[in-house]
Formats: structure tokens, C-alpha cells, sequence
């Protein structure tokens, strides 16, 4: 397998784990209570969560290092936003305990994937100048 082909293979994958996320994330706030809480942070959740996938497209078809990199960074700020509606929701007890530990965990394993490709695709800005 060639390097690119390698590297288009992780671009799918992490596409559809990106694409998974979003809609956990639809499920879980199409679940969660009524309160006046809930439905604040159902918006912003929902939000944040499903802007993961649709940034890393976008990046995905960036047409320069540069493009890829900030449309790579968009997607990790909005990964990091749903860690916090995420931790909001688990702390305020809205839900059992442990319910959002795994989403939770995979909210922090997709930033960690975004902020090491960000800072590689950062690199190679770096480079082209």
C-alpha cells in the first residue's frame, strides 16, 4: 500500500468516525430531558457535535495545506466545545452516572486525532513558504 493510499484510507475512516459522532450525538440530545438546561445545551451540543464531521469534510477538500489546516482546526474547536456540553450535561446530573463516558471519550480521542494532524498539516504550511 502506497503512503497515499494509506493516507486516503485513514481520510475515509475518520470521515465515517467523524460522521459516527455526529450522530451519537443527534441520538443523545434527541434523548435528553426538557429542562430549560437541557435544551440549551441540546442546542449547542448538537451543534458543535455534528460541526465536527461537517468541518473535517470541508478540510477533506481543501485546496491548499493552508485551507486543510484551518478547516482542520475548526473541527478541533468544535470537538473541544462538545468535550464541555458534554461534561455540562454528565456534571449537572441530567442524565445517570457514567451514561456519556464513552461519547465523552470518543469527544477527546477525535480531538487528539485533529490536534496532531492540525499540527502536522500546520508543519507543511510551514514548509511551503
Amino acid at each position: 500500500m502506497t503512503n497515499s493510499q494509506s493516507n486516503f484510507n485513514f481520510a475515509e475512516e475518520f470521515r465515517q468516525r467523524t460522521k459516527a459522532f455526529a450522530l451519537r450525538i443527534m441520538k443523545l440530545v434527541d434523548n435528553l430531558p426538557t429542562t430549560t438546561s437541557s435544551r440549551a445545551a441540546a442546542a449547542q451540543l448538537v451543534r458543535s457535535g455534528t460541526s465536527v464531521a461537517a468541518n473535517y469534510r470541508a478540510a477533506c477538500r481543501a485546496r491548499s495545506n493552508r485551507e486543510f489546516a484551518a478547516k482542520l482546526h475548526i473541527a478541533l474547536e468544535e470537538a473541544d466545545e462538545s468535550v464541555l456540553w458534554l461534561e455540562l450535561l454528565n456534571e449537572n446530573g441530567v442524565l445517570p452516572a457514567g451514561r456519556l463516558d464513552d461519547l465523552l471519550a470518543e469527544a477527546k480521542a477525535l480531538m487528539a486525532i485533529l490536534g496532531k494532524a492540525e499540527k502536522t498539516a500546520r508543519e507543511k504550511v510551514r514548509k511551503d513558504i
